[in-house]
Formats: structure tokens, C-alpha cells, sequence
């Protein structure tokens, strides 16, 4: 019997909360919109949740120029402007010219997918609305070949968003809202020892140490994340780095901070 139940996995540790969201998702069927700050896991929970239930993940990665078009179908009428003026075969068939976008390709799989659509406020205002009636009623209409491409499968769809614009209320509303809140040490614990089962106590202590330390600082702009203690952390143990010199001499600072003012911020802090 499949897995309907979300469970962190291996790769990914989760909050209670955070299953609880992603569960109930997957039960009332709608979209779970996932906000928190860079580097806490957003795009990856889309993965975890895919190799916990063991189905496949279709990720559509938003950009500035993105349409809504995009992610249902292109019609490429330039290759068959071309196959027309060479005499190709099957001009005539428009079919052959129609291409499925990602959530396209999520209506028409035989099996239930995952679909991940990527950090949505990226693109236009407009981008959320355009996509209200597919998402809502699992289908769409393909004009030029007078077809309707329904969902086999409604797919579980989990939707990303850095907060750099807000999102329509009528968007919001069909959606299931969780924020990952940045996790507390004994999550961020967790979390480390997913990556790196083996790694010596005390300098993951001093680590994560100076990292909260450094993302409590009033002046800095960039505060690090959880991925960026990761990377420093495997940074300290490639670099054979102890644990008891580690707050003295603050090794590979570059990996975890990323900005020249934030440097000089920390290393001013440090010096005190």
C-alpha cells in the first residue's frame, strides 16, 4: 500500500508543524504555499515530500519573465514555419506542435506527481490569478487543437515564495499557508547531523554557536542560513579545523558570511 503520510525523511528533517501542513495539504487536496527566509529548506521540502511518499517531483522554476502560459503548453509555431517551408510531413498535425508545460506535464502523468512551483513572487502580479482556474479545477484547454488536457492524477502541489511581492487574496485563499520558522538549535541539531551523522560534538556546538551569534547582530545585512552553516560546518572538518580554536581564528567566515560590510561587522564583534 502507498504512503499517503508525509515523514521527514533522511535528507530532511521537518517541524511538527510543518508535517502537520503538509499533511493536511495533501488531504483537502489544495496547494500548500511555503514562505520563510532563504536557505530554510523551502525548495527541498518539494523533494523530501516526494521521496517520503515515493513519487516523482516536477519542479516548474519561476522567473521574472515567467507566464502562466508557460507552465500549460507552448505552441511552437516557428518549427512548423520551418517544416513547412522544407516539406516536412504531418505540417497540417498541430498536435505536433504543441508542448506541455511542467503543470501540463503534471495533468497528463499516469501516476500521482509532486509538482513544485518555485519561488512564485518572482514572477508578474498577474502571475497567481492567471493560474486560479487550472489549480482550482485541475485542467485546461488547448486552443489551437480544441482540447481539454484534465489531471489523471491531482497532483500535490507545493508552492514557494520568498515574500519579495504579496499575493493576491483570491490566490491565498485556495492555498494552505505555512512559514518555516528558522529553526531553534535543537532543530538546527537535528538538521546538521541529517548531512553529517559523524560530526565531532564540540565543534558543531562552537559552530552553531558563532552562527547564532552572528545572525543576532543589530548591524549585520545578511543574515546566514541554514544552508550556509551547513556548507561552513563541512568547510571546519575538510580544513580539519578543532573545535577549540575555531571562535579564536574563525576559519572559512566567507562561507557562512557573504557580504564585505557583514564581514568587517563580524570580524569588529569578534575583535571586542
Amino acid at each position: 500500500m502507498a504512503n499517503t503520510e508525509f515523514n521527514s525523511t533522511q535528507d530532511y528533517v521537518a517541524s511538527e508543524e510543518l508535517l502537520a501542513s503538509v499533511n493536511v495539504a495533501i488531504a483537502l487536496k489544495k496547494p500548500l504555499l511555503i514562505k520563510g527566509e532563504p536557505g530554510t529548506g523551502k525548495t527541498m521540502l518539494a523533494q523530501a515530500v516526494a521521496n517520503s511518499l515515493g513519487k516523482k517531483l516536477i519542479i516548474w522554476n519561476v522567473k521574472s519573465t515567467t507566464k502562466a502560459q508557460d507552465g500549460l503548453y507552448m505552441y511552437d509555431t516557428i518549427q512548423r514555419l520551418y517544416d513547412g517551408q522544407f516539406g516536412e510531413e504531418g505540417v497540417d498535425e498541430i498536435a505536433r506542435y504543441i508542448k506541455l508545460g511542467k503543470l501540463g506535464e503534471a495533468f497528463e502523468s499516469d501516476e500521482q506527481v509532486v509538482l513544485l512551483i518555485d519561488e512564485i513572487d518572482k514572477a508578474d502580479l498577474e502571475f497567481p490569478n492567471d493560474l486560479l482556474w487550472e489549480l482550482d479545477q485541475m485542467e485546461f484547454y488547448i486552443h489551437e487543437t480544441k482540447r481539454t488536457v484534465k489531471a489523471k492524477h491531482r497532483p500535490i502541489v507545493i508552492i514557494t515564495s520568498n515574500a519579495e511581492k504579496e499575493l493576491p487574496d483570491a490566490f491565498l485563499r485556495r492555498c494552505i499557508f505555512h512559514y518555516i520558522d528558522f529553526p531553534e538549535p535543537e532543530l538546527m541539531e537535528e538538521i546538521i547531523k541529517t548531512h553529517y551523522p559523524d560530526v565531532e560534538e564540540n565543534l558543531m556546538k562552537n559552530a552553531m554557536q558563532v552562527f547564532y551569534d552572528i545572525r543576532s547582530l543589530r548591524d549585520i545585512r545578511k543574515k546566514p542560513s541554514t544552508s550556509e552553516l551547513i556548507d561552513w560546518i563541512n568547510a571546519l572538518q575538510i580544513g580539519g579545523i578543532s573545535a577549540d580554536t575555531l571562535k579564536e581564528k574563525m576559519p572559512f567566515l566567507g562561507v557562512v558570511v557573504k557580504k564585505d560590510e557583514d564581514l568587517e561587522t563580524v570580524r569588529k564583534e569578534i575583535n571586542q
